[in-house]
């Protein structure tokens, strides 16, 4: 696990076991200041240490909040560096809450596109979503509920390749499903309801997911993890995938695991990744698009 940004103090305070000081010419160690450009400078500046950290890597998760400057503009300069190195390469990305004004937004758009270019995968939340979920927060508690909403993405897909399982799917599987894929949804459903409604019910909460409205029917491939206790069987798992193949196209690609977890006693769960969708949110690369609030910037020398 590596924390990377161009401000120094915060480094500092991270508990992550391995830091690395973005733009230490570019910055000094004092932020990108908002720009873009300047954090997409400061990650060039450390491209050689970026390739020593990622050679032999497999699997790359690249996390950020898109809004300001170092996010948005070294996420896809480090995601770009992986996928050349060989990794798959899956971003997870914040997209800022409408209060934090225009100009954020503006900026996360054009440090969205860059990062769809870079990466296999993007899944993007929207962190005003999270304010039809838990509208009483205050900003503070908003923002750590996004973060955990991006922990728990990455915490399931990471489980997907190292639990063994009733029927396992592994690192190929993944690959399959995300390799060049563009867009994709991560939904979770979780239901302790009696008998057969449980399945039925923790896919609906999977697909329909607060944070991301999405149209899954013409999605181009689908992976589904289904955990539950010692008393699921294999026919549940069964039903999750026949479910989703009734709701997508035809032609779509759908792989599927089952793994059995004895701490959830009468309880299953289903994750669902689902590339190639269509969402309010994320509407495909525009064939030309300028911000106001990215521009040509001066760097500090």
């Amino acid at each position: 696990l590596y924390a990377a940004n161009t401000d120094a103090q915060h480094l500092l305070t991270l508990k992550a076991p391995h830091k690395i000081l973005l733009g230490r010419r570019v910055t000094r160690g004092l932020g990108a200041g908002a720009l873009p450009q300047v954090g997409e400078e400061a990650a060039r500046e450390v491209e050689d240490e970026l390739k020593k950290i990622l050679a032999d890597t497999h699997i790359c998760f690249v996390t950020c909040g898109l809004g300001g400057g170092t996010g948005t503009g070294g996420s896809a300069v480090i995601a770009r560096i992986a996928k050349e190195m060989g990794a798959l390469t899956i971003a997870v990305a914040t997209m800022p809450f409408r209060g934090e004004g225009k100009m954020r937004l503006e900026n996360a758009e054009w440090g969205l596109d860059r990062l769809r270019d870079a990466a296999d995968t993007v899944i993007v939340i929207p962190n005003d979503k999270l304010l039809e979920v838990v509208p009483r927060l205050s900003l503070n508690a908003a923002f750590k509920v996004a973060d955990e909403v991006l922990m728990r993405s990455i915490k399931g897909l990471t489980e997907v390749i190292t639990r063994p399982g009733l029927v396992n799917l592994d690192f190929n599987d993944v690959k399959t499903i995300m390799k060049g894929a563009g867009v994709a949804m991560m939904g979770m459903g979780e239901s302790d309801a009696p008998g057969d409604e449980r399945i039925l019910e923790a896919i609906d909460q999977a697909i329909n997911s607060p944070l991301l409205e999405v149209d899954i029917s013409e999605a181009n491939a689908v992976l589904i993890d289904v955990i539950g206790g010692t008393d699921m069987t294999i026919s549940e798992a069964e039903k999750a995938a026949e479910e989703i193949q009734s709701r997508v196209s035809p032609n779509a690609r759908i792989i599927w695991g089952a793994a059995v977890d004895p701490a959830m006693d009468k309880t299953v769960r289903v994750m669902l990744v689902v590339t190639g969708v269509k969402s309010k949110q994320i509407l495909g690369k525009p064939t030309e698009r300028r911000f106001k609030g990215v521009g040509e910037v001066d760097l500090v020398r």
